[in-house]
């Protein structure tokens, strides 16, 4: 018998079956990805799922708006994600049972937090008003004070109950010191209390009554039109929701 030098004597190699193709020999697959970042925490995996979602939506709302999604607009699911995007609305159940508590429109409190917020909790202005309806500090420590808030804290305006029930304390307050006029009480929540009696006194003064349109400050002046028309927009688009 011949015998055969190590060299030689090799082990045959086994045949590579179907799934061996597209890994040669002697390199290791890539593992798959899952499109996961180790470094994020689940609840910010959410948060950008989230996002992803309203991306796509807004997408195809704008499709929509273009004449290529017309048979979508059908859908209510489509209606209803489309409304969302462009009208949010979160803490109905705070806004109803404020608006009931403190006699005033459920729509009227939605319209204001759109315009002061966007509904997005956590909002800081640069004059330091705080939350979904931009209270500063000082209002609300004057709030707390007249409501016999004891316990309250500054850091209570990140939650939505509290910073909702304290905005709707200081509109009802604002109500009823300018006898009710929404457009005064909505000046006055902008641009203070003090700024609305001058011009009052000022419109009498020139024989005139007091028009949105004479408020000397461009921001109060477009924000009063802009709470007026979001406060239309949520009566129509959100009734049930706000039990109107």
């Amino acid at each position: 018998m011949t015998s055969r030098s190590p060299a030689a004597a090799r082990t045959p190699r086994a045949p590579r079956g179907p799934a061996d193709r597209s890994a040669p020999a002697g390199r290791e697959k890539a593992p798959r990805r899952t499109g996961r970042d180790p470094r994020l925490t689940a609840d910010q995996r959410r948060r950008r799922a989230a996002r992803r979602r309203r991306g796509r939506m807004l997408a195809l709302a704008v499709a929509a708006v273009l004449g290529l999604g017309g048979v979508a607009f059908a859908s209510g699911v489509f209606d209803s994600a489309v409304r969302e995007i462009t009208l949010p609305l979160r803490h109905e159940d705070v806004i109803r049972q404020q608006a009931a508590d403190k006699g005033l429109d459920a729509a009227l409190i939605a319209g204001m937090i759109y315009t002061e917020s966007r509904f997005r909790d956590g909002q800081v202005s640069s004059a330091g008003a705080l939350g979904l309806m931009q209270i500063t500090p000082a209002t609300a420590k004057d709030i707390a004070r007249k409501s016999g808030g004891t316990l309250f804290e500054i850091d209570d305006l990140a939650t939505a109950q509290v910073n909702i029930s304290y905005g709707a304390y200081y509109l009802r307050y604002l109500l009823n010191r300018f006898g009710g006029d929404e457009a005064l009480a909505l000046a006055a929540y902008n641009g203070g209390e003090g700024n609305v009696d001058r011009w009052l006194a000022a419109a009498t003064q020139r024989g005139e009554r007091f028009e949105v349109a004479r408020i000397p400050f461009r921001e109060t002046r477009e924000y009063v039109t802009r709470v007026r028309d979001a406060e239309r927009a949520y009566r129509a688009t959100y009734p049930r929701e706000l039990g109107l």
